[in-house]
């Protein structure tokens, strides 16, 4: 059945007040008018909704069982709106936010901790996935934003693309398996030695990859994990180098050193990304000031 949701209104502000005076006064609109859209309602439903006198009105138990229908529905299409007026004064509303498991452990813990206390209201959510999948999640509208390693072959032109931090990638190694070299290791001669890293599905993996291929050298890593603290806890019990970003080494290590390369490995951007076409939440900016 085909009824504007406004004879819904008109009736859920009777039935509550049981005034049509009143109700005109709540939706601002006419005695008339209110007094028409009822009779056009129950007309629509074929069934007297309330029972009028000069002094009062009251729900006929018809009225009374839509009553308890409507009334939910009102108070949930309320809440909708209120969620999206309070997304905008950053009184409630969500975050939704995409970031490597590496990203979001040393990096946006943080950040999340500040904007919990700033903004208690404001429900966060992270999506935890790699670099590349990430960018999966914005182009799909999954999240509001993402943070993540650059380059990013995932992310696309219709992405607005912001940095926020650098960092450089390093093999780390323990001292009693793989001892220190005496020399400066080309990527040549770093090939026999066991190499861990991420794997293929992850920014790092394309960027050890491209540096090789530039090379014109083939790299077989030993072994391919979706963890950098987990290629971390490797190296230190001597299964092989390991390749981290460096913020991932804890800064009292003892147990690891860096190799010292021949070649220099180009820095690489953190950056968060959200869609131009797509406009942002007060929190979405919010946070992303932060950053």
């Amino acid at each position: 059945m085909d009824i504007n949701y406004e004879l819904y209104k008109v009736f859920y502000h009777v039935a509550v007040t049981l005034s049509f005076s009143e109700a005109s006064k709540q939706l601002f609109i006419s005695q008339s008018a209110v007094s028409q859209s009822i009779k056009v309602l129950e007309k629509k439903l074929e069934q007297a909704l309330f029972i009028r006198s000069t002094k009062h009105v009251q729900l006929t138990p018809e009225g009374e069982i839509l009553l308890k229908h409507v009334e939910p529905a009102v108070n949930l299409i309320r809440k909708g709106e209120n969620q999206l007026l309070e997304a905008n004064t950053l009184n409630g509303g969500q975050l939704r936010i995409g970031a490597s498991d590496t990203i979001c452990r040393y990096y946006l813990v943080d950040y999340l901790k500040n904007f919990h206390l700033l903004y208690p209201n404001v429900h966060i959510k992270v999506t935890n996935q790699t670099s590349i999948e990430c960018a999966r999640l914005l182009e799909n509208g999954q999240v509001d934003l993402i943070v993540t390693n650059y380059p990013n072959s995932g992310l696309s032109n219709t992405q607005n693309v912001r940095m926020i931090n650098e960092f450089h990638d390093v093999f780390v190694a323990d001292r009693s398996h793989f001892p220190p070299a005496r020399k400066k290791l080309t990527l040549k001669e770093l090939q026999a030695y066991p190499i861990l890293m991420l794997d293929r599905k992850s920014t790092t993996s394309e960027f050890l990859h491209r540096m090789f291929q530039r090379s014109q050298l083939d790299l077989v890593p030993e072994i391919e994990l979706s963890s950098n603290d987990l290629l971390i806890d490797l190296a230190r019990i001597g299964l092989g180098v390991a390749f981290v970003p460096d913020f991932c080494i804890p800064r009292k290590e003892d147990q690891l050193y860096v190799l010292d390369l021949e070649e220099s490995l180009p820095a690489r951007q953190m950056v968060v990304a959200y869609k131009e076409n797509i406009p942002l939440s007060q929190a979405a900016r919010q946070f992303i000031d932060m950053l």
